[in-house]
């Protein structure tokens, strides 16, 4: 028994889940999971790379589109994105009125090079490897943080994600402004706040951990779970167990222990299905403009899109794009199926 009364009734039949985060339900039909698949099927793409690609714009040493020449670079490297979508010295202002107004908007966009080694991904890599990732993530945050209200840290991996490059990257984008789902994110964990005076992640950590049917993997400092209201069907939110606000006020300790908790669940989704698993994740933490954001909590989002094996994916299309959020398997489901990969 987990705590939760709607397991014994809901488990196998339709039912909503509240999600206080972004404010929003996710329909959830279990029952669903039944029916013979005759949608898209894919093959896997040949996981099979080299060390070094001399055609690739990331690896050392190689020159990208803008012309640009890579340095010969042994740990992680950041460049300005040759294809930026927010520059530093765009035009602001309003422009427009009633109900079709436009705002201009300036920021800057890098790209993070995790590794000179073409062929490697996070799960890959040792520890002391994933280390830098992480201090880059900070360092990057804390540098734009002091110029710009948002910064973005996320990951686009494989190409059913829409990564462009397969060597191991990330982005980082900051902006003057605060994104739309940053925005919901901040309003309702503060109104939580006010109300309880506990953030509105721990309060959730506090509760998944008494469940504990959809943590995936834990340790000292960070939880790695499918949490209760998940919409991707292998959906990851990391959290760490202190009150943390962004991503540069992690200690020491706390950066080597995200590095192995983050070895074991990226090694947990490439298990699942034999496949380099493809997902988007970002990290989000308190806005950098200054204001009080103690009702915040860092933690981190992973979207991958795969359903029912390596070839079958989940897509967001009818209902969910003019209705409600939905899937079909259960999170419990996800997070033991992921348990129970062996590594």
């Amino acid at each position: 028994m987990n705590g939760f009364p709607y397991r014994m009734k809901f488990d196998q039949s339709p039912h909503r889940r509240f999600n206080p985060l972004l404010d929003e339900w996710v329909l959830v039909s279990p029952h669903r999971t039944l029916r013979p698949w005759q949608g898209q099927q894919e093959k896997p793409a040949d996981e099979q790379k080299p060390h070094f690609d001399p055609g690739c714009y990331l690896c050392p040493g190689n020159t990208r589109a803008n012309g640009e020449t890579n340095p010969s670079y042994e740990s992680t490297f950041v460049f300005v994105n040759d294809f930026s979508a927010l520059i530093p010295d765009a035009p602001s202002g309003l422009d427009g009125a009633g109900l079709l107004q436009a705002r201009g908007v300036q920021g800057e966009c890098r790209v993070i090079c995790f590794s000179p080694r073409h062929d490697l991904s996070i799960a890959q890599m040792s520890l002391p490897e994933i280390l830098p990732v992480i201090d880059t993530w900070a360092d990057q945050l804390e540098e734009l943080g002091r110029k710009y209200r948002w910064v973005q840290v996320f990951e686009n991996r494989g190409a059913a994600m829409g990564a462009s490059n397969p060597h191991p990257h990330g982005q980082v984008w900051a902006s003057d402004f605060l994104p739309t789902l940053p925005a919901r994110e901040d309003q309702n964990q503060k109104e939580h706040f006010l109300s309880t005076g506990i953030p509105l992640l721990l309060d959730a950590l506090e509760q998944e951990t008494r469940a504990g049917d959809r943590i995936v993997c834990q340790n000292e400092h960070w939880v790695a779970l499918v949490p209760f209201w998940a919409v991707w069907p292998f959906e990851y939110l990391v959290l760490p167990r202190r009150h943390v606000l962004r991503l540069p006020d992690l200690t020491n300790q706390e950066r080597a222990s995200l590095a192995a908790l983050l070895k074991e669940a990226l090694g947990r989704y490439d298990g699942l299905f034999e496949i380099s698993f493809p997902y988007s994740m970002g990290w989000h933490g308190a806005p950098t403009d200054g204001s009080n954001f103690a009702h915040w909590q860092l933690h981190a989002h992973f979207y991958p899109p795969l359903l029912r094996s390596a070839t079958v994916r989940k897509f967001m299309v009818g209902y969910e794009m003019l209705a409600d959020p939905q899937r079909d398997i259960t999170p419990e489901t996800s997070a033991e199926r992921l348990r129970s990969v062996q590594l």
